[in-house]
């Protein structure tokens, strides 16, 4: 499978990862489920101190116990858990942060994390001192290298300003085409790459996914998602898989190194591992998607 250089980093990953949230909390499942990737060619993981309040770490720690090597880790940090309070909260501080560094760590069984995420993010966060940790972790050697997840455009432009990471993780699909409006066109021009997740919308872009339609998806009514379905099967029947061609489509831009689709099952995992064999979406193509759906825009934190 194709590699691609993350930012300007030293860490070149898999076009197609494995986002290991939805892995589940069967241990002895899900560790063969990571062992399965890693033994088709994925190197590429992520995690979060979040998922499963912190079991899928541990499920990660365990799978490379002895195959560290083989994996770049990516994991994430911001939500805060307080025994005795309901749910997690934000907390974006540098002392947070280099505290819950080591309990990532510990969880990994690791001495260094790969790619170092901040969970989030908001204007009225203290970002220089958020950034002044993950600078010191680099020099401490616990982590190589940061970025963050956000799907929010004015946070990323203040990292884009004031930071040095190397990657954002944010959505993007066919039926997510936010990014597209300044968020990717910015981080090409700073080379700065993105991790895109939700590749396949929650499952409604794969073969099997219009019961997961009832609900619709952002601005899309449940009606739309089923006409945009139908063409999307028709533009893809004679040569691919739906969920192919999203995963396609969402590496198609140049500022997209890696997608990260879930996996919950060997089939699904084998049916992403699928799309990096798939050739690249043609112009016409790209196109073609681009007519039947919409070009979403943010109405918020722009």
């Amino acid at each position: 499978m194709k590699r691609n250089r993350l930012g300007q980093s030293e860490l070149y990953v898999n076009e197609i990862g494995l986002g290991c949230m939805s892995l589940g909390t069967d241990k002895r499942r899900a560790i063969n489920l990571i062992h399965e990737a890693l033994n088709r060619g994925i190197n590429f993981l992520d995690t979060a101190d979040l998922y499963d309040e912190g079991l899928n770490e541990e499920i990660v720690g365990e799978a490379l116990r002895s195959r560290r090597s083989d994996a770049i880790i990516a994991t994430k940090v911001g939500n805060r858990w307080e025994a005795g309070k309901d749910g997690w909260s934000w907390d974006p501080s540098k002392a947070y942060i280099k505290a819950a560094v080591k309990e990532s760590l510990r969880r990994l069984q690791t001495d260094y994390i790969d790619l170092y995420q901040l969970h989030g993010g908001k204007l009225d966060d203290p970002i220089d001192e958020t950034i002044e940790a993950f600078e010191e972790l680099k020099q401490e050697g616990l982590i190589r290298y940061y970025g963050i997840s956000s799907i929010r455009p004015n946070v990323i432009r203040e990292y884009v300003k004031r930071s040095n990471m190397v990657s954002v993780m944010t959505q993007y699909s066919i039926l997510d085409r936010r990014p597209e409006e300044a968020v990717l066109p910015l981080l090409a021009e700073s080379g700065i790459s993105v991790i895109a997740r939700g590749p396949v919308a929650k499952g409604i872009l794969t073969g099997n996914g219009q019961s997961k339609a009832d609900k619709g998806y952002l601005d899309y009514s449940k009606e739309e998602l089923i006409a945009l379905r139908e063409s999307l099967f028709n533009l893809s029947a004679a040569s691919r898989d739906m969920s192919h061609t999203a995963i396609r489509y969402a590496l198609s831009h140049p500022a997209v190194a890696a997608v990260i689709p879930g996996a919950s099952s060997l089939e699904q995992l084998l049916q992403n591992i699928e799309a990096g064999n798939i050739q690249a979406l043609s112009p016409i193509e790209l196109e073609a998607i681009r007519r039947i759906s919409r070009s979403n825009q943010y109405d918020q934190h722009r």
